[in-house]
């Protein structure tokens, strides 16, 4: 049997001890160092773009890769925490994309199957090219690598305009129809005033004003404008009026490069300068002092409105003014030249929009393609019907307003174009007819002066007349009144007197009544009461009669009438027993007699006719 040292035993508890808290320690180390190698922190509102230092080979030309290949990877990592190998794998970490409130982010892939020769839009997100639908507002992780995201302002149409959408993509439908899906042109249905997501490059929006509308004509050496815009709602929301604002001056672009022949070097310098300062984006101008930057833009405006003879319009909240100074000239009937100022009020209804802006393009092109010809043309045909005297006097001046108003109205209806008025301001005419006419038709109207101020002294004249007439009716009047009144209150006192005497002998009537009445009550009363005293009588004699028969005869009576007026205390009792009847105790059975007995038959005596 072997002996245990204590000793040894200890010092092996203490080794193994010793040894467990190394390989403890050894592997927290370990631990350590991997988790801070190997862990990746993507911060909020971050990602992490990772690429393999191995792995399998991707496909020549390939920018993205997935999981297992060699290069960029396609999958961005979120933020959070996350585990990889340094060896292995680079980590990037940028900022994600934040596309603010009224921003669309359109996405332009460089990534994906080819396209075909001359399209940029891509069918799918498969493919390269720009992504149709765009991104919202909001965050987005796509790989910046393969992915650009371009923002951009969303389209708000204000109040008073509609937006025409025009497809950039697509085959061409049949010239002067509507694209349908998939088609390159105009499309049918209107945007209507809101906020709109919509990619530039898919789709480009022209934003055109509804509603009424006028154009001038006016003389050049005036440099009147031609075309004047309704007025527009101004939002008080900053951020939606700046989105309006820059919608609106995309629009003033487009027209602008239809027009880009007849702009001078200095309005296009101003136009730019417009354009840098609205191309800013929405969120800085809305943190920004947008009161300190408007003289700036309006300062630009005011350049680009002066230069002389361009008419080309400022932008402004207010209104929006094309101009060409032109007035409408043509021969009149008699050969002499005339010049006419006039507006012309139109309207342009949303259901109609979208078919003239596909047959004759933007509302300045309207103007100066449909309506300014047609005013003019018409002007001329019906102008050219009348004398220069009928453009002077007021008769003939509005019957040729009304002629091309009429006219008109006709003409643009088949162009989906409603003409509402066409007012005539100024009429030129040659110095040489135009002193003759003056002179006769100040000689006519002063003939129709002095005429006028005879008939008015005839109506005065009659006028006194009829007012005499009228004082004299006033005061046939008044008395027919007074008599009226007097003949009135002499029937009424009479009427009242006739019934006053009425009401006396309808009293008289009822006194007599009433006296007749008491006389017979009186005579009635007395008749009654000597009655009364005959009945009264008649029964006491009866009673008489019948005590005098109960006593026994006439001297009984007496006896005890006799006694009674001895002594009136003395009570006499007659008792009535009738036949057969035998008291033994009268004194006990005594009972007082009534007045009259109820046995003894009274006679009655007849009462005397009634007068």
């Amino acid at each position: 049997m072997n002996k245990i040292n204590p000793s040894a035993s200890i010092k092996n508890i203490l080794a193994a001890g010793f040894g467990s808290f190394f390989a403890v320690l050894f592997l927290f180390i370990v631990i350590l160092i991997i988790w801070d190698s190997y862990r990746i922190y993507v911060p909020s509102g971050s990602m992490a773009i990772v690429t393999a230092k191995s792995g399998k080979e991707p496909a020549p030309g390939t920018i993205l890769v997935e999981r297992g290949e060699k290069g960029i990877w396609r999958e961005v990592l979120p933020e959070g925490r996350h585990f990889l190998n340094p060896v292995k794998y680079d980590v990037r970490i940028v900022k994600a994309t934040e596309i603010p409130l009224g921003k669309i982010g359109i996405v332009i892939s460089k990534v994906g199957k080819e396209l075909p020769a001359g399209e940029i839009i891509a069918p799918d997100h498969s493919s390269k090219g720009v992504w149709r639908d765009v991104l919202g507002p909001g965050l987005y992780r796509l790989n910046p690598e393969g992915y650009t995201i371009e923002i951009a302002d969303a389209i708000n149409i204000p109040a008073g305009y509609v937006g025409v959408v025009t497809s950039q993509t697509g085959t061409s439908p049949k010239p002067g129809e509507f694209a349908s899906i998939g088609e390159k042109g105009v499309l049918q249905d209107v945007l209507q005033p809101g906020l709109y997501y919509i990619n530039r490059y898919a789709y480009q929006v022209n934003v055109i004003e509804i509603g009424m509308n006028q154009v001038s004509m006016t003389s050049g050496n005036k440099g009147g404008s031609v075309f004047n815009a309704k007025s527009r709602l101004v939002s008080n929301n900053t951020a939606m009026k700046e989105l309006e604002t820059n919608t609106l001056n995309f629009q003033q672009e487009l027209r602008r490069q239809n027009q880009s022949q007849m702009v001078q070097p200095s309005v296009k310098e101003s136009f730019n300068r417009v354009m840098k300062q609205n191309a800013k984006p929405a969120s800085k101008m809305v943190r920004g002092d947008v009161k300190a930057k408007m003289p700036m833009r309006e300062e630009a405006m005011a350049d680009m409105a002066s230069a002389a003879g361009m008419g080309i319009p400022a932008i402004s909240p207010e209104a929006q003014i094309f101009g060409v100074s032109k007035a409408v000239e043509f021969p009149s009937r008699d050969g002499f030249k005339v010049s006419l100022e006039m507006t012309v009020e139109f309207e342009l209804l949303p259901e109609h929009i979208s078919k003239i802006y596909l047959l004759y393009g933007d509302l300045p092109q309207v103007v100066e393609k449909i309506i300014l010809p047609q005013v003019l043309s018409v002007s001329r045909l019906k102008g050219s019907s009348y004398g220069a005297q009928d453009f002077i006097l007021g008769e003939g001046r509005e019957k040729f307003q009304n002629d091309l108003r009429e006219e008109l109205e006709k003409t643009l209806a088949t162009k989906n174009i409603i003409v509402h008025n066409a007012i005539i301001r100024t009429v030129e005419i040659p110095m040489d007819i135009l002193q003759p006419i003056r002179a006769v038709s100040l000689a006519q109207e002063q003939n129709l002066t002095n005429i006028s101020m005879q008939e008015t002294a005839k109506k005065l004249g009659e006028l006194n007349t009829e007012t005499e007439l009228i004082e004299q009716r006033r005061r046939e009047v008044i008395q027919e009144t007074e008599k009226l009144v007097a003949t009135t209150a002499a029937e009424c006192k009479r009427e009242v007197e006739t019934i006053g005497a009425e009401v006396k002998l309808k009293v008289a009537e009822i006194g007599v009544k009433r006296s007749e009445l008491m006389a017979k009550i009186t005579s009635l009363k007395g008749e009654t009461e000597a009655n009364v005293k005959f009945l009264t009588a008649n029964e006491s004699a009866l009673g008489e009669a019948m005590l005098s028969k109960a006593l026994g005869g006439g001297q009984y009576l007496a006896y005890m009438k006799a006694v009674e007026a001895l002594n009136p205390k003395i009570t006499t009792k007659v008792i009535y027993a009738g036949d057969g009847t035998l008291w033994t105790d009268l004194e006990k059975a005594a009972l007082p007699l009534p007045t009259t007995p109820a046995p003894i038959r009274i006679q009655h005596v007849p009462q005397p006719a009634k007068k």
